[in-house]
């Protein structure tokens, strides 16, 4: 019996070695039946759709629930979010961006004039250990996506939208991140501290402004080799997604992200196509911009002031845009109005019908900065013609005194020394041992000490801007 057992599991294993050898001649053999490395790969793709969403919840994976704002922009926390994606799409979107920008680590970054932007590629999200899935990612930025890829910095930023590909993945319908549809990864590109968009924001939203929460994440991507470690990032929440609903409590009303010469609102630089709107796209309604064009250069400024600024006040929330140009003014920031025509928002908040102003890309704040630096509390050698918004309301008494009356309510609030010295303490303890172990390569630091300076000079900033205004308003 026993002898007779061996045999059987001998004539077992020699049929199994038998149909391993003849599956392997096949797929070597050189006739028309042969897979090509290049049908390997759309086999993977084919294959790539059957998959079953095994931890989809509702609460962390569908969109019938309020966004979860407490779990995924914790203040207090540096939380991990793993991005895996196969090595053939990971190399598509390297190819893209080398079209597009040139070869990776050369020259100082310029633009190639097509203004698409990135790809898009399925990939999985790993946060918790819980899986989403066939996520779009795609790298994002303008002058930072330029400037970090021809410095041979792969630390990029990166745009996730989690139901981008359900047309072609089923199972994913609807798919949501706890509630968010849309998250931006930023690189702190520029931003030896890791802080400036994090503190930014806060002081945005503490004066009382519409603006995007933010939290820290580390970012880990595995292209094909394990997971590496990108560095620490600032998870950003998208205006076009929740933010509109959650301040305005609706998101129905036009929202233009503006870029171009258009968004100076100088006179004679009106074109729809630069007042891009980001939703309401098959309603070809520009005319609460054009309104305001019309308005802020409307003659009535100079020969009855009280009737232009009861129109103004009609189609734009000035008020609101007053205190975001005193907070703006005061803490510092150049990448914006008033020096670059982009990185801001418009919404038409229907419960008014005006135009209100959402600030949108803060990295660059909290410092004098670039393109002739941030502009003065006085607006000195502005050209009002150039950035009417701001030279037209700052001329007006009226306008003024408002525009005074909030920056000081700045410096005494959301922007006080003390209060953001030891927000600064708190942030910089929290993310120093994510920020100075970043790797070469995927990182803006040369070394881990230019952390600490990089803090030192953000805690004499908030000193500095405090004396600033005592001598503006005194």
């Amino acid at each position: 019996m026993k002898n007779l057992r061996k045999k059987i599991i001998f004539l077992f294993v020699a049929f199994i070695f038998s149909a391993i050898t003849l599956s392997f001649n096949a797929c070597s053999s050189d006739d028309d039946t042969s897979v090509t490395e290049e049908e390997s790969e759309d086999v993977e793709e084919v294959d790539d759709t059957d998959f079953e969403a095994s931890d989809w919840t509702e609460a962390t994976h569908s969109n019938d629930v309020d966004p979860d704002f407490d779990e995924v922009f914790e203040d207090e926390a540096v939380k991990r979010i793993d991005i895996v994606v196969t090595e053939a799409r990971w190399q598509s979107m390297l190819d893209d961006m080398t079209d597009t920008y040139g070869t990776f680590g050369t020259g100082n970054g310029s633009f190639s004039g097509d203004e698409e932007d990135p790809i898009f590629v399925p990939a999985e999200v790993f946060y918790e250990g819980l899986e989403w899935y066939r996520v779009g990612i795609r790298f994002k930025g303008n002058s930072s996506l330029a400037s970090s890829w021809s410095n041979g910095i792969l630390k990029l930023s990166f745009k996730l939208d989690f139901d981008e590909f359900e047309d072609d993945y089923p199972q994913i319908d609807n798919q949501r991140f706890y509630g968010f549809k849309k998250l931006h990864l930023k690189n702190n590109y520029n931003d030896k501290s890791m802080l400036r968009e994090k503190v930014a924001g806060d002081v945005f939203r503490n004066a009382g402004l519409a603006g995007s929460r933010t939290a820290f994440y580390t970012l880990y991507v595995d292209h094909g080799d394990g997971p590496e470690y990108f560095g620490l990032y600032t998870m950003v929440e998208d205006v076009e997604d929740t933010l509109l609903d959650d301040y305005f409590g609706d998101d129905d009303g036009n929202l233009y992200k503006p870029d171009g010469d258009a968004a100076s609102f100088a006179s004679g630089t009106y074109d729809e196509d630069e007042f891009v709107k980001k939703n309401n796209e098959d309603e070809a309604d520009f005319s609460d911009v054009s309104s305001l064009l019309s308005i802020l250069h409307d003659n009535s400024r100079t020969t009855d002031p009280a009737a232009w600024r009861t129109n103004l006040d009609a189609v734009l929330d000035t008020d609101v845009f007053l205190k975001y140009l005193a907070a703006n003014t005061v803490i510092q920031n150049w990448d914006t109005y008033g020096r670059m025509t982009h990185n801001y928002y418009l919404y038409n908040n229907p419960d008014t019908s005006k135009l209100t102003w959402i600030p949108w890309d803060n990295n660059e704040a909290l410092q004098t900065g670039n393109m002739g630096g941030s502009l003065p509390l006085d607006f000195s050698g502005l050209s009002s013609s150039e950035w009417p918004l701001i030279g037209y309301l700052y001329a007006d008494d009226v306008y003024k005194a408002q525009y005074d009356t909030y920056v000081q309510e700045v410096v005494d609030d959301a922007f006080n020394v003390s209060a953001i010295q030891s927000q600064y303490a708190t942030y910089s303890a929290l993310i120093e041992p994510y920020a100075t172990s970043e790797i070469s390569g995927y990182s803006f630091l040369n070394n881990s000490s230019e952390f600490q300076t990089a803090v030192n000079t953000l805690n004499a900033h908030v000193t500095s801007r405090e004396a600033a205004v005592n001598n503006y308003l005194n």
